[in-house]
């Protein structure tokens, strides 16, 4: 049994679901944003209630039955409060700005880097040492902030670099004589 995946996921009010096949759309007041689920799985609408049940009791059924419902959930949660991730930049001259649909960011390279946002993700620097990355699709923001942070991972040195704001950096002492 699948922890996760026995659990319904409730759709506060504002927030719609419809199911045609194993599409699932669901629409509320940020976003709307659809699912197409493995054949895995069975998917209902009932008392804005959504539960998912697998369809045999193979591995990959208990796989998709848990991984089914929790993008589901974010979907809820997408469309109805957002995702948020914060980013913090850390050392002397690193910082980053935004120009239109563009973060410009100088990380000591030899060059700025010009980072293109995409479509239905909201970037932005209210400090030249921050970055919020914003939007209503978990898995997009996330890979959004991850590629921002690719440029210049925090080194364990001195902590200079791009890290998100609740990371903690393990530090280590540099050579001694």
């Amino acid at each position: 049994m699948s922890r996760i995946g026995k659990k319904p996921v409730e759709l506060p009010s504002g927030v719609t679901a419809s199911v045609s096949g194993q599409t699932i759309e669901i629409k509320g007041p940020k976003d709307s944003q659809s699912f197409t689920a493995t054949d895995d799985v069975t998917l209902t609408v009932e008392d804005n209630v959504v539960k998912v049940e697998p369809r045999g009791k193979s591995k990959r059924a208990r796989q998709q039955w848990g991984m089914s419902r929790t993008v589901i959930a974010n979907m809820v949660t997408g469309c109805t409060q957002g995702f948020k991730k914060e980013l913090e930049i850390n050392g002397v001259g690193y910082r980053a700005q935004m120009q239109g649909n563009t973060l410009k960011l100088s990380l000591g390279l030899s060059h700025d880097v010009n980072f293109e946002v995409p479509a239905g993700i909201t970037v932005t620097a209210p400090k030249p040492t921050q970055i919020i990355v914003e939007g209503t699709d978990s898995q997009l923001v996330g890979q959004v902030a991850a590629n921002i942070r690719e440029w210049r991972k925090p080194e364990p040195y001195k902590g200079k670099g791009i890290k998100y704001k609740d990371e903690y950096i393990f530090r280590k002492e540099g050579k001694k004589k």
